[in-house]
């Protein structure tokens, strides 16, 4: 039944992965607005604009993080079957397992990127994480807590199943 709360959590999963996608991860920025460097991820494109003389527009240098945005998907679909899969909740247990694995690698190679775009410019001064990256957290959290509500369920059902 799509009304449990495990489809709650499911849902909050769904919408947590799909704003990772648009949200960007990280960003470091050197020197002012129109003078410095500055790198920006996003699950698509790792963006090092360098400003030119005089503030003018510089050169913007994009490396594909196609790979994040993979992660995101798979685990946005898999939450989504996991939430119509209701009539078996051992597949659900096993698919709410192979989402915890794919969030964990989109956080993952999030974390390398970033890490990898801090010793691009100025490895003195660090990058922020931005909201992005933390969505990834939060849809683990749901996704963990949704799997512990389908447990319960199965739990129930299998204790009544001993009473008959």
């Amino acid at each position: 039944m799509l009304q449990r709360v495990q489809t709650i959590f499911l849902l909050c999963v769904i919408i947590s992965m799909i704003l990772m996608l648009f949200l960007p991860i990280w960003e470091k920025a050197t020197g002012g607005e129109n003078e410095g460097e500055q790198i920006t991820l996003n699950a698509f494109y790792q963006v090092h604009s360098q400003a030119g003389d005089n503030g003018t527009e510089g050169q913007a240098e994009k490396k594909s993080t196609f790979y994040i945005a993979i992660f995101a998907v798979l685990a946005i679909a898999v939450a989504g079957t996991s939430m119509f899969k209701y009539n078996n909740r051992l597949t659900q247990i096993k698919l709410g397992a192979l989402n915890s694995l794919l969030i964990a690698g989109a956080m993952g190679t999030s974390l390398y990127f970033a890490m990898g775009g801090e010793k691009i410019i100025d490895p003195g001064v660090q990058g922020s994480y931005q909201l992005g990256f933390f969505m990834p957290v939060a849809a683990l959290i749901f996704n963990l807590m949704a799997n512990r509500f389908i447990r319960k369920d199965e739990k129930l059902v299998k204790s009544v199943d001993r009473l008959r």
